[in-house]
């Protein structure tokens, strides 16, 4: 496979416990399918409930300026911003692989971070429900989808504890 930046021949390496693809002279990121929710899951276990799909809305599926080719498919890839946040990053719409550019694991990590401190507070029960469901419809397999509900749970418990500790106490003195 070739690098969509700079043409380089892409070497395999162990990224976040996943073996991807990178470019040894620019540092991009090719990961295959699934393999970037597996690095963002592995580089933090509080993010694995907090998912993107990038292939969600196709309207939003720009061909990029730069017109980078697939290291797979060899077919060019289109620029989608990473869920809401400033972070665009390149796709494939047939093989479903994602380019990042260096530093861009990193900006989708921050922004995924500040996502669920807000997410978690301000729409607690909408993320409830929708994790409850996924336990039987998917994405994920049944295991990693109650492991994501009870994760979310959790971070509950350890904002409410962190932002408001007299309604914690409140609570942990309840009887069982």
């Amino acid at each position: 496979m070739r690098c969509p930046v700079c043409d380089n021949k892409l070497d395999k390496s162990v990224f976040n416990k996943t073996e991807v693809d990178v470019c040894p002279n620019c540092l991009g990121l090719w990961f295959e399918d699934d393999e970037l929710r597996w690095a963002k899951d592995n580089a933090d276990e509080g993010l694995t409930w907090l998912d993107v799909d990038l292939w969600e809305d196709e309207t939003k599926f720009k061909i990029s300026s730069e017109d980078k080719l697939c290291p797979s498919c060899r077919l060019p890839m289109y620029e989608v911003k990473y869920g809401d946040s400033d972070t665009r990053v390149d796709v494939c719409s047939v093989c479903k692989g994602v380019w990042l550019d260096r530093g861009e694991f990193k900006d989708i990590i921050d922004y995924l971070h500040e996502e669920a401190d807000e997410e978690v507070l301000n729409d607690y029960l909408r993320n409830v429900i929708r994790e409850g469901f996924e336990i039987f419809i998917g994405p994920e397999p049944v295991r990693d989808e109650i492991e994501d509900f009870v994760t979310i749970m959790k971070m509950l418990k350890y904002k409410i504890g962190a932002r408001w500790p007299h309604i914690s106490k409140v609570i942990s003195d309840l009887p069982e």
